[in-house]
């Protein structure tokens, strides 16, 4: 069945002939016949929008005898035709029916899996812009829901509005002007008077609007209001024709929007296409899980999150809609979890016996969480199916041993482990602590370390021992999942801050084995709602005590007062402490900020430490020197550190008490707290200043955040609600930031639960059902990502 193309809409052909004139030095031969006539045919269409005659009139007017104008004159009614142009585009113009979109899907095929181009009042260029905002098709427009709302229901007489009290007032238009006080600045100033006074409306560089707004016409204007000595006013308020009460006079939604897709625009397209395709949004939440949890019919929910009548509703149809999303990821995770327990694993057993002369021979006593945490894990392993557990644990809180506790187990039921680390720095640590932890231990695992800066002879001769079994545990960076590393009896891995390795890479370490036992360890504490989402299929262990008090006295301070801060740090250095110095490094700007390391370093060491012995370390010096000087941090033979942010992950060295971190502004909060952690390892008083001057508000609150809390956990969840989860860890890349449209993983823990509590129960009860199909098509593409 063929389809007649229907015209672009108007400002897109608007605009192509006025670039047209333009480029032919306005000879009037951009379009046949002339542009007075083109313009005088799209004024027509215009008028059967009956708010837009004003702009039809204004139209006509202004291009009226151009042919017979002088090229400056017609120069400048081009310039007043681009300005009519961008008030069309600024209040989101209405289409009619002759020009509703360049094209339409078939009736029969129309769906909300449409591309978003069909959607009424949507051309090519408007497509390009909701692209940006991530709306690709009919669903995502109409699943665009807003951020929050505002109360603009309050209406008040121009003699009630109070200074700095944001209002809507409805009046006439007594007079309207425009004043261009330098060049550059053009405003447009209106008088709108009601029964007890007068306010002026100001407008900056928006000249459309002279056309739009006429004189004894009643408007509804809403902003904040500014009572001065001799009048009062509101700068840019929205306003609307008194009748419309879409913009003004009830609760209206607010839509992260983007530039050319103004609030209004994007509020008409929804509008607009709700009502189109209303009839498409089927239900999809089964009534025995809605009844008990109050949930609105799924059209109801959709028309109330972007209509409200009252806040109350708003919020019901929002909880709804979070609700659904949450129901439907979460029977991807029931999934997940059915699918591991349906997996035949190992069973790894050791005596209650054997494990407290493991804990004997230690030389420290653990705490209870490590105890409780290692039970977990050891209940897990017996089990002839493959464990995932995640390890979580604020910095210092002893992962480590936990980890080695798991490997010894593996070791004593017969079975090699692997642990694998985002740095060699890292790996190379972990395999020292592990030698130390089982340097007493009777009948010990063999523990070995295969990093890619090893000699590849000697790599050679690890890989051909760990295949014969001759190595119990294997330690590494990305070098354990190369294809020649063969394990001969695998069947526990631990994977360390595994927010820095990929899904694929974690997929490769588990085929090195079958159905094996995984941990996974995270240095930064991660918030509840997050867990239970990207962590959703695995068990959760948490060490939330320390093995002694943090004793970390932490300043923000300004950049004047550094060299009362280095007085003190040399004060500090004269008592045998060790100090790092911290400078970002930015991924932009890293060459820059690498040499501002490398100068600060020579600096310091000829001027403030001269006394003292300094070196350098960053992430471009080969494998070897970063060795070197770790080596030399730990035997104190280094008194200064100057770094950039590689010390984040993993440095120990105990004696380290003092940290000063340059341009602090430019850390993020885990990050800082990460680096934080470096000191103070042995329980000792230790000093960080954090050197920064704020930004913006954002970074304010950050550094007050750092500077007033050492809990990790309390930290990341300050950290999510300063800047979401789509940035918490680097959780961008799984696609959190996009995942969910309705909820919110600050606020919605309890809606969490009861979803996954339900979706659970749903699919123990439905192993076909249309909702896993559902589950399928929205999170499939992204599931895997979104859950390591």
């Amino acid at each position: 069945m063929k389809h007649s193309r229907k015209p672009a809409p108007i400002p897109e052909r608007l605009r192509k002939v006025l670039d047209l004139e333009k480029r032919s030095k306005y000879q009037d031969t951009a379009v046949d016949g002339g542009l007075e006539k083109f313009i005088i045919a799209l004024a027509r269409e215009l008028e059967k929008i009956e708010t837009l005659k004003p702009v039809s009139e204004s139209l006509t007017q202004t291009v009226r005898n151009y042919a017979n104008k002088p090229v400056p004159q017609r120069r400048a009614i081009v310039q007043n035709l681009e300005d009519e142009l961008r008030a069309l585009d600024a209040i989101g113009l209405p289409v009619p029916e002759s020009t509703e979109q360049t094209s339409q899907p078939p009736h029969e095929t129309r769906s909300l899996q449409s591309p978003v181009r069909y959607a009424k009042g949507v051309g090519p260029e408007r497509e390009k812009l909701l692209n940006k905002l991530g709306i690709q098709s009919i669903e995502d427009l109409l699943t665009y829901f807003p951020r929050r709302l505002e109360d603009r229901s309050q209406i008040k007489k121009v003699a009630q509005a109070r200074h700095g009290e944001k209002v809507v007032i409805r009046g006439n238009v007594r007079a309207a002007n425009v004043i261009t006080p330098r060049k550059g600045l053009e405003i447009f100033k209106v008088a709108v008077q009601d029964n007890t006074g007068v306010i002026y409306a100001v407008w900056f560089n928006q000249p459309w609007l002279k056309n739009q707004i006429s004189t004894k016409e009643p408007i509804s204007i809403y902003g904040e209001v500014e009572r001065g000595y001799s009048q009062i006013q509101m700068s840019n308020p929205i306003w609307e024709p008194a009748d419309k009460n879409l913009l003004t006079g009830r609760l209206v939604p607010i839509y992260p929007a983007t530039e050319g897709l103004t609030q209004n625009v994007l509020f008409r397209l929804i509008r607009e296409n709700f009502s189109a395709y209303r009839d498409f949004i089927a239900e999809l939440i089964p009534e025995e899980v809605r009844t008990p949890h109050d949930l609105m019919p799924r059209v109801q929910a959709f028309e109330r999150i972007h209509f409200p009548t009252g806040v109350q509703e708003h919020e019901r149809a929002r909880r709804t809609l979070a609700f659904e999303e949450f129901f439907i990821f979460q029977i991807g995770v029931a999934l997940e979890k059915q699918k591991a327990v349906e997996r035949v694993g190992h069973s790894m057993k050791i005596s209650d016996e054997r494990l407290e002369v493991f804990y004997e021979v230690l030389p420290f006593r653990l705490t209870n969480a490590q105890r409780q945490s290692i039970e977990e894990i050891r209940a897990d392993m017996v089990l002839p199916k493959p464990m995932n557990r995640l390890l979580q644990g604020d910095v210092g809180s002893g992962k480590t041993v936990v980890a080695a506790t798991a490997c010894f187990i593996a070791h004593e039921a017969g079975y090699q482990s692997a642990i694998m680390a985002p740095t060699e720095i890292l790996a190379e640590q972990h395999y020292q602590r592990l030698k130390q932890i089982f340097s007493t231990v009777k009948n010990a695992p063999k523990v070995q370390l295969l990093i890619g800066s090893l000699p590849e002879r000697d790599k050679e001769v690890i890989r051909r021992a760990v295949k014969y079994g001759e190595i119990d545990i294997l330690i590494g960076t990305h070098a354990l999942i190369q294809d020649d590393v063969e394990f001969k009896n695998l069947g526990f891995a631990v994977i360390d801050e595994q927010h820095r390795f990929g899904v694929i890479q974690r997929a490769q370490l588990e085929k090195k084995g079958e159905n094996i036992d995984i941990l996974v360890m995270s240095a930064t504490p991660i918030p509840r709602t997050i867990t239970l989402t990207l962590y959703g299929q695995f068990e959760i262990s948490i060490l939330d005590e320390l093995p002694f008090e943090k004793k970390i006295q932490t300043y923000w301070v300004s950049e004047d007062k550094r060299d009362g801060i280095y007085e003190f740090v040399i004060a500090e250095l004269k008592k045998d402490c060790q100090a790092y110095i911290v400078y970002p490094l930015i991924e932009e700007s890293e060459e820059l900020d690498l040499q501002a390391a490398t100068e600060a370093k020579a600096e310091l060491e000829q001027t403030v430490f001269k006394e003292f012995r300094v070196a350098l370390l960053h992430g471009r010096m080969d494998e070897e020197e970063k060795k070197s000087v770790m080596e030399q941090l730990r035997k104190k033979e280094i008194d200064v550190l100057v770094s950039t942010t590689i010390i984040e992950v993993g440095i120990d060295v105990p004696d380290a008490t003092i940290m000063v971190i340059e341009h602090a502004d430019r850390f993020g909060l885990a990050q800082l707290h990460q680096l934080r952690g470096r000191i103070g390892r042995a329980g000792q008083k230790s000093y960080c200043f954090a050197i920064a001057k704020a930004k913006s508000e954002e970074g304010r609150a950050r550094l007050e955040v750092f500077r007033d809390n050492l809990d990790g956990f309390k930290i990341a969840e300050e950290d999510l609600k300063i800047r979401g989860p789509g940035e918490l860890l680097g959780y961008a890349q799984h696609g959190l930031d996009t995942t969910f449209r309705a909820a919110d993983l600050i606020a919605d823990l309890d809606i969490m639960k009861l979803a996954r509590e339900a979706a659970f129960k749903f699919v123990n009860e439905n192993a076909q059902h249309l909702l896993i199909e559902e589950f399928k098509r929205r999170y499939g593409h992204k599931f895997d990502l979104a859950r390591v």
